[in-house]
């Protein structure tokens, strides 16, 4: 297999912050441990869409984001930063390209989504960029129903591609096909800037952050607080941008300069884009 992601990675720095002390070799427990880690503590967010920031495929830029500005990101940019750490670890990581599965049954464009194939003595797909997904890697087997606490997850094979679904009760539904051809991180641009400038991009049409929490999920939205756990599901309105900005803060450890961002609503800019627009990272 070819090598995907090619960059040195401070791995102790990010394994600290993903919150991840297990230990540290290519075997599947640590891949499990570092997959589940990943999805507890860096959230899937389209902030920097939202906010004009241009997102570049470039895994030393992921990696900074994640670990040293603790933010999260969508697909690119976390299964970019996760198979650089990948295989700084060790492990043998593969690019993979899946199209989301769309509501009326249809799917996305090539390239429409980055997912990680992970050769250890099994075959496994990972994927810590998909938001409300398997918490651990999966087997990539045929077939073969997959449960993760009250979920369960298959690979099913249909019209000469594989399909990642989940399963509820006999019923399989599909979260996005894709095929095991090795991909390398510049075939993803056009989708890349796709997704960060079309109008019919899910990501362009309203700011979303969530991550896994033990019990289920946590999303924040442009106007709501969303609490999953287990079946119970609780929803707590956003009555001011204030609040957000604490909310986003309080539960996924963002602290963005609320006047960037008013400054963006009024159209200002600044050089390519970034430069009117800060982070403050913060360790919560």
């Amino acid at each position: 297999m070819p090598s995907c992601i090619g960059m040195s990675v401070n791995v102790p720095a990010y394994l600290e912050r993903i919150g991840y002390s297990g230990l540290v070799s290519p075997t599947v427990d640590t891949l499990r441990g570092v997959h589940h880690a990943h999805m507890l503590a860096v959230p899937f967010e389209n902030l920097d869409i939202w906010r004009k920031r241009k997102i570049v495929l470039d895994p030393e830029r992921f990696v900074h984001k994640v670990v040293d500005e603790r933010r999260g990101g969508f697909c690119y940019e976390l299964n970019g930063a996760f198979a650089a750490l990948l295989q700084a670890i060790g492990f043998r990581v593969t690019l993979l390209s899946a199209r989301a599965a769309r509501d009326d049954g249809s799917y996305g464009q090539e390239f429409d989504h980055l997912t990680l194939r992970v050769d250890l003595d099994e075959t496994w797909l990972a994927d810590v960029g998909f938001g409300d997904a398997f918490l651990e890697p999966l087997q990539l087997k045929i077939g073969l129903d997959q449960k993760q606490g009250m979920r369960k997850f298959s690979i099913i094979k249909s019209d000469g591609v594989l399909l990642l679904a989940r399963k509820y009760g006999w019923f399989r539904k599909p979260e996005y096909s894709f095929t095991l051809t090795p991909r390398k991180l510049e075939e993803f641009a056009g989708m890349c800037h796709y997704h960060q400038t079309s109008r019919n991009s899910p990501f362009t049409r309203k700011r979303v952050c969530t991550r896994a929490i033990p019990e289920g999920r946590i999303t924040l939205t442009d106007r709501r607080l969303i609490v999953t756990k287990g079946s119970v599901r609780d929803e707590h309105p956003v009555t001011s941008q204030e609040q957000w900005y604490e909310l986003l803060r309080e539960h996924f450890g963002v602290v963005l300069y609320q006047a960037a961002e008013l400054g963006r609503k009024a159209g200002s800019k600044s050089g390519d884009g970034t430069g009117a627009f800060k982070t403050i990272a913060t360790s919560s």
